[in-house]
């Protein structure tokens, strides 16, 4: 990948590609706001984000290989970073404190354990 020589055609392709990561977190996923006052660490809200984040990141990496552009890779990339923290941090806030918990994610046996709970 290089660094096209126009950099006004690379910035502007790069701002679109964070564009379209936006739109992908955007549609996939409910607001920060709304992720905050949830239960926290919410393994389906958990499951949208790592899925917002492979299908942006698919997305940024197609878009980087068609244009051949270092700079669609940089600023879509960091887009995707960005967002995936944020609503990572957002699932872990508890509403009642304002604070976010130690786990981000449950992990496999958090899961198994809820399957076999008595209710």
């Amino acid at each position: 990948m290089a660094f096209t020589e126009r950099a006004e055609v690379s910035l502007g392709m790069g701002l679109a590609t964070a564009a379209l990561v936006w739109g992908v977190y955007n549609s996939a996923l409910p607001s920060l706001a709304e992720a905050r006052v949830t239960a926290p660490n919410d393994r389906d809200l958990a499951g949208a984000e790592r899925t917002a984040t492979w299908t942006a990141a698919a997305v940024v990496a197609g878009v980087s290989l068609i244009s051949k552009d270092a700079t669609v890779f940089v600023l879509g990339g960091a887009m995707v970073v960005g967002l995936a923290w944020m609503h990572r941090h957002a699932n872990a806030v508890n509403p009642e404190t304002g604070k976010a918990t130690g786990v981000a994610h449950p992990t496999m046996q958090e899961y198994a354990g809820d399957m076999y709970a008595q209710s």
